[in-house]
């Protein structure tokens, strides 16, 4: 479904691949899963997620180097790493945590405590998934109760303008793609032509900028389009 959040699941172990990519559905997330380092990293380029999960031990790529990779990467250091290993030692988990991690899992570990720390880090990156409200300059949304203001007026937002603001706010400043706002918005499962989204993004423009506000949406020649 659209909007959902994305969590990339490296795992090498067929069986725990499996059961961390059922859980984490459960949870109401769509998944991708990788088995290797390599294949994780072309993933990560192709298709940004939200959340990594990510093995220590992999092949031809470690899950260590896969972490220093993605958090030297301009567009991927920002996304959450969350590493699992059976390595308990203190200075491992150092070592991991200095690689770039955002939080480490000694394994044997309990699915539950796992999406606890999934949860935290989506939280984190997309507070809507959580409810909360979002902010930026004089623009609030209120998750919970579906509503858009500015400079404290409301605004009358579609739904599908209303879920490409939410996106821009998470994200202030970052610059989306046309693929990347039709992925996030409509959904990986469905078409829609990519000038669909100079519409919409035409019709946000439109509402944000009613009683003479200025518009917050940069268009980037070239490459898509950006809050602030």
């Amino acid at each position: 479904m659209a909007g959902e959040p994305l969590v990339l699941v490296v795992e090498d172990e067929p069986a725990q691949r499996e059961v961390l990519a059922y859980n984490i559905k459960a949870e109401g997330y769509q998944v991708i899963t990788a088995e290797a380092g390599d294949e994780a990293l072309v993933l990560v380029r192709e298709t940004p997620p939200d959340v990594i999960v990510l093995d220590w031990m992999l092949p031809h790529v470690s899950g260590i180097e896969v972490c220093r990779q993605l958090k030297m990467g301009v567009d991927t250091a920002r996304i959450p790493v969350i590493m699992l290993s059976a390595r308990s030692e203190e200075t491992d988990k150092i070592r991991g945590l200095e690689t770039g991690a955002d939080d480490y899992i000694t394994k044997p570990y309990s699915v539950a405590e796992l999406l606890a720390r999934l949860r935290t880090q989506l939280r984190r990156v997309r507070p809507a998934t959580v409810g909360e409200r979002l902010d930026y300059d004089d623009i609030m949304i209120d998750l919970a109760e579906h509503r858009v203001y500015r400079q404290g007026e409301q605004l009358r937002l579609g739904p599908t303008e209303f879920r490409l603001l939410t996106a821009f706010m998470e994200r202030p400043g970052r610059v989306w793609s046309r693929e990347q706002l039709l992925d996030r918005v409509w959904g990986r499962d469905i078409y829609v032509d990519s000038r669909t989204v100079d519409v919409h993004v035409g019709r946000l423009r439109k509402a944000l900028k009613a009683g003479a506000h200025g518009d917050p949406i940069r268009t980037v020649r070239g490459a898509g389009y950006a809050l602030g």
